[in-house]
């Protein structure tokens, strides 16, 4: 079923209500909700998970429900402050994914495209957005959040580090290598197997369960 604007109003007005009306929302902040943020958005990936394995995909319908109402739950509070409302976030996500997907709304849209060019234009396009030089190596982590888990952060400093000319090898240092260098080795020789070691590392634990 295609959503309709109905339920995503619908939606809203009961946040907006549920934020005038329960002490307990009443009291939240974007800070004091940013825990329950990054927890379901843990359980999204959990369901996620289970969905690819099972053919259920029930839970991440739960799952979507419990991270669309952060979302709204933030704009709500943002709207309430005068600062931005859920039509502004979408408003801006709009403009930026028409922005950054020439090959479907520019003046070349219809032509020929890979899944190579098309990020290769995504982080060109970024780049110039924030005023970015995309050859300079220092700007390697420039605009990454230092929460991620490691082993996602280290797998996007990698790919920005190949697109300016200085990749990691995904050999295994020789022995008795600091055990970071060698993780950081095994992160390479994921991305030159077009495997996402975060995934992988979760599935393995997976198996020993």
């Amino acid at each position: 079923m295609e959503p309709t604007d109905d339920a995503l109003a619908e939606f809203v007005a009961v946040m907006r209500r549920l934020r005038a009306e329960c002490p307990w929302k009443q009291e939240q902040t974007h800070r004091s909700l940013a825990r329950y943020l990054l927890e379901e958005t843990y359980e999204t990936l959990e369901a996620i998970d289970t969905g690819d394995r099972t053919g259920d995909w029930a839970h991440l319908r739960e799952e979507l429900g419990d991270l669309l109402l952060q979302v709204v739950f933030h704009a709500v509070i943002a709207e309430q402050a005068g600062e931005f409302d859920l039509d502004d976030v979408a408003r801006d996500i709009t403009a930026k994914m028409r922005r950054r997907n020439p090959h479907v709304y520019g003046p070349d849209a219809g032509a020929p495209a890979d899944a190579a060019s098309v990020t290769e234009a995504w982080e060109a396009i970024k780049a110039a957005e924030k005023g970015l030089d995309k050859q300079d190596h220092r700007n390697a982590t420039l605009g990454l959040p230092p929460g991620l888990p490691a082993l996602l952060y280290a797998d996007k400093v990698l790919d920005r580090l190949d697109r300016v000319g200085r990749p990691v090898a995904p050999l295994p240092p020789a022995a008795g290598a600091d055990l970071g260098d060698r993780l950081l080795a095994l992160v390479a020789e994921a991305r030159q197997a077009g495997v996402d070691p975060e995934q992988a590392l979760r599935d393995a634990v997976r198996r020993q369960l």
